[in-house]
């Protein structure tokens, strides 16, 4: 019997060669339980923000029963606040107040990071002095404080929250957008595009930018959840829009009773901490799936 012919890598000339599908980012996430629980209930918590007050339909703001009634007591499922308002009502409505406040007080941090670090990153000398120094000086100041007297200074309203959440948050996102463009801007495709006369903007906003979006991503992600629990801190200590309502409202206006109610404060002190827990989970996650080393891996 005449022997199969090999090919160079040990394959019978007989077979085609197989190939190995490269893994994607998304598949890495997928095999990523804890970080596939985190996304679960991270929707989970949106859909019920999003359809819970159609659904439940009561007025967050209006009486539904005697006052401080324990959940399942009253035809409240989850209780009455100190002035008898339901308090399921608040946490779906006020659900959707705080993640809203997180993504978009995340959009407005990344956009001032990425703005500052990428300048400062691509074009060095005196335009990376300047950046370093306006980081460094929001890096010194408290966050919380800095959020509290943008927020007193001006009308306790979610807009003013949220952008005062999105200028104390920024340095990190700034730190790491830095870092990366100083790495990308000295490799070899990005000096040929700068020899072939390409211009600093098409060479930011088409080269360096999405090879440098992965860790970006991440930490978006992460800001979303600091943001979320600057706002509850924010509306615990009675600088949040009255008119409004937000777990970290809900968490306010009963922390007088919060030893004689428990339900007003474990309840959206529960929310807070599902909705940061699952954000940290997915955003560890997207982390090893972009990661290159665990790419490899």
């Amino acid at each position: 019997m005449s022997e199969l012919p090999f090919d160079s890598r040990g394959v019978t000339g007989s077979e085609p060669a197989r190939h190995t599908k490269p893994t994607t980012a998304w598949t890495l996430f997928l095999r990523n339980r804890v970080a596939v629980l985190g996304l679960g209930i991270l929707i989970l918590l949106v859909l019920a923000v999003t359809l819970g007050p159609i659904i439940h339909g009561v007025n967050p703001f209006a009486v539904a029963g005697p006052p401080l009634e324990p959940p399942g007591e009253s035809g409240a499922v989850l209780g009455t606040d100190a002035l008898g308002r339901d308090v399921l009502a608040g946490l779906l409505s006020g659900g959707r107040v705080t993640l809203l406040v997180g993504v978009i007080a995340a959009l407005l941090s990344t956009t001032i990071g990425v703005l500052l670090g990428g300048l400062g990153g691509y074009f060095g000398g005196w335009v990376d002095a300047v950046a370093v120094r306006i980081t460094e000086f929001f890096q010194v100041l408290p966050p919380l404080l800095f959020a509290m007297v943008v927020v007193t200074l001006f009308e306790p309203s979610v807009t003013t929250i949220t952008v005062a959440i999105g200028v104390v948050s920024w340095p990190s996102t700034m730190r790491i957008t830095r870092a990366e463009f100083l790495r990308i801007r000295t490799l070899d495709y990005v000096k040929s595009e700068r020899a072939a006369g390409a211009g600093a903007a098409r060479i930011i906003m088409r080269t360096v930018l999405p090879n440098a979006l992965p860790p970006i991503i991440v930490m978006s992600t992460l800001v979303v959840g600091l943001a979320m629990l600057f706002e509850a801190g924010l509306s615990f200590l009675g600088l949040g829009d009255p008119n409004t309502m937000s777990w970290g409202l809900v968490l306010g206006n009963n922390r007088d009773e919060m030893l004689i109610a428990w339900w007003l404060v474990a309840l959206p002190g529960f929310a807070i901490f599902l909705a940061v827990l699952s954000v940290s989970l997915a955003g560890d996650g997207l982390n090893d799936a972009l990661n290159p080393r665990g790419r490899e891996r």
